[in-house]
């Protein structure tokens, strides 16, 4: 489990073909890897991969073509990502309760500098936009948000300048497709609605 809150913006040094997908090596700038063994899971850019090798502030993953045909941003060599370890039961929850299994992928509309923050609106996929509500919670490529507005299959957040600091969220524009994770709340109380129904 994570929280949605990053601790690093990592690179993907080396993305190197496998058979069914990708060994990827990414590095941390800030993010200490010290705490990290092999089998232990980080989320980059929101899913949640298996640390197969730690170096320092390097690490390695492989990512199955499953995974890369339901998401996006990890196919890149030089590509920003955002990063987080897996919370331990001491830890914070700043954000809040997040798997790492992307439920789809989605498209940034508009992305508008308001002057002290920044307006974002986000197409999700039709069969996801049931279980996004105002003022709930959306992970977008690995960051927890909260939701502001939603019409249809678009939602609206706000983005202050320090999560535009340290995430890759600053890098978005319209027409960007975006790591989307809905509230697990949400997925199970639809669970429990239609659990007799079935």
């Amino acid at each position: 489990m994570f929280s949605g809150i990053i601790a690093d913006v990592g690179i993907i040094k080396r993305a190197e073909e496998r058979e069914g997908g990708l060994r990827l090596t990414l590095a941390s700038k800030v993010m200490t890897l010290d705490d990290v063994q092999a089998g232990d899971s980080i989320a980059v850019n929101g899913v949640c991969l298996t640390a197969i090798h730690i170096d320092g502030h390097e690490f390695s993953v492989d990512v199955s073509r499953e995974t890369l045909n339901c998401t996006v941003g990890l196919e890149q060599q030089g590509s920003h990502v955002n990063l987080e370890k897996a919370l331990r039961l001491s830890d914070r929850l700043g954000g809040h309760l997040v798997s790492g299994h992307v439920d789809g992928v989605g498209e940034v509309v508009a992305f508008t500098d308001l002057g002290e923050s920044w307006h974002l609106v986000v197409r999700a996929p039709l069969q996801l936009a049931k279980y996004i509500a105002m003022k709930g919670s959306i992970t977008i490529n690995g960051v927890s948000l909260t939701v502001n507005q939603v019409a249809g299959s678009e939602f609206e957040v706000n983005l202050i300048p320090h999560t535009l600091d340290v995430t890759t969220l600053n890098e978005l524009k319209a027409g960007s497709r975006v790591n989307l994770e809905i509230d697990l709340i949400a997925r199970y109380v639809e669970r429990m609605l239609t659990a007799d129904k079935t």
